[in-house]
């Protein structure tokens, strides 16, 4: 497993990483806490160390079986990250010095740890971006030792643009795949100046670039893939990427024949992400030990030749772009 440095964490992590949201037990259908751990064991066991949860995943759910897989690899070096903010109504107003301490107390609570390695504002609203006294409070909460660093999680490229003017951001996490490839242009090579960590979340467009589905894929009612394909519960990006599903699937077929021999589409989507400089970790989610080990084997498959990441592009920008370019 290949590692990078995490940007101004000064961490080196697994450029393949563990993404938490899945387990919590809510968003994606139902799941099994001990599948969960074995899940997680799987993941460790091929060499992923960077684990990403949030406090409101499962309300805390997810964060606390990652507490107890922790305290079952005690003096493991694994690299935890958590977000706050989304337990309270979407209003920077509330991002008080106490309210940000206590979120954090209840996630080191629920993770069994003094120090969280990484907590990240959790897609706030725009304006959270335009009130340094929020950045001031984390500043003082890593002096405290509650939290070793932090950064921020967003959803569009003008906010992780402007977060990253702070000096104390060292990473941001943002969607980047295939499906999103707006972030390439000018975003990474701007986070790589400023040594700030990049975290590609919803690596595999909620499962389309799989390859897996078609249109008669059923999801459960408690699934965000049925629940929030217009942004019923929050923003439409973090559904499949905001991408139409019948496009998605249409793109899909057209990205199929370009996937080489040996591996699967999502480790080719995973790999496409990687190879994008400025990228330190992807985070696909897992719910089961095989499609755990499946994701961690990504680091491993080849370089995509550069034919191949021009047809990728031309892909994008003739059936996905119109979808989202502009707006995230």
């Amino acid at each position: 497993m290949e590692h990078r440095r995490l940007g101004r964490t000064g961490r080196d992590v697994s450029v393949i990483g563990f993404g938490a949201w899945g387990i919590g037990g809510a968003d994606w259908g139902e799941t099994s806490d001990d599948e969960s751990l074995a899940s997680l064991h799987a993941a460790a066991d091929a060499g992923v160390t960077f684990i990403d949860t949030a406090d409101v995943y499962g309300d805390g759910r997810s964060e606390r079986v990652i507490g107890r897989f922790l305290r079952q690899r005690a003096g493991e070096p694994f690299f935890v990250a958590t977000k706050m903010v989304r337990r309270a109504p979407l209003d920077p107003a509330l991002y008080t010095p106490d309210q940000l301490r206590a979120w954090l107390d209840r996630s080191r609570e629920n993770l069994g740890v003094e120090t969280i390695d990484l907590v990240q504002l959790h897609c706030p609203p725009t304006q959270t971006y335009y009130m340094p006294e929020i950045f001031d409070a984390l500043d003082a909460l890593v002096a405290a030792r509650v939290i070793a660093a932090y950064g921020v999680s967003v959803e569009k490229v003008e906010e992780a643009l402007k977060a990253i003017e702070y000096p104390g951001v060292a990473a941001v996490q943002i969607i980047f795949n295939m499906f999103r490839q707006r972030p390439a242009e000018l975003f990474l090579r701007e986070a790589a100046r400023r040594d700030v960590g990049v975290i590609a979340r919803v690596p595999l467009v909620s499962g389309l670039l799989t390859g897996r589905m078609s249109a008669q894929t059923a999801f459960a009612a408690t699934d965000h893939r049925v629940y929030n394909r217009d942004g019923a519960a929050f923003d439409k990006g973090e559904t499949f990427g905001g991408v139409p599903f019948e496009v998605g699937l249409a793109a899909v077929e057209e990205l199929r024949p370009l996937v080489p021999g040996g591996i699967t589409m999502a480790q080719w989507a995973l790999r496409w992400i990687l190879q994008h400089e400025g990228i330190t970790t992807a985070i696909p989610g897992a719910k089961t030990p095989e499609q755990a080990r499946a994701n961690a084997a990504a680091a491993d498959a080849p370089a995509i030749p550069a034919e191949t990441m021009a047809a990728v592009r031309e892909i994008y920008d003739t059936r996905i772009r119109p979808h989202v370019h502009h707006r995230w």
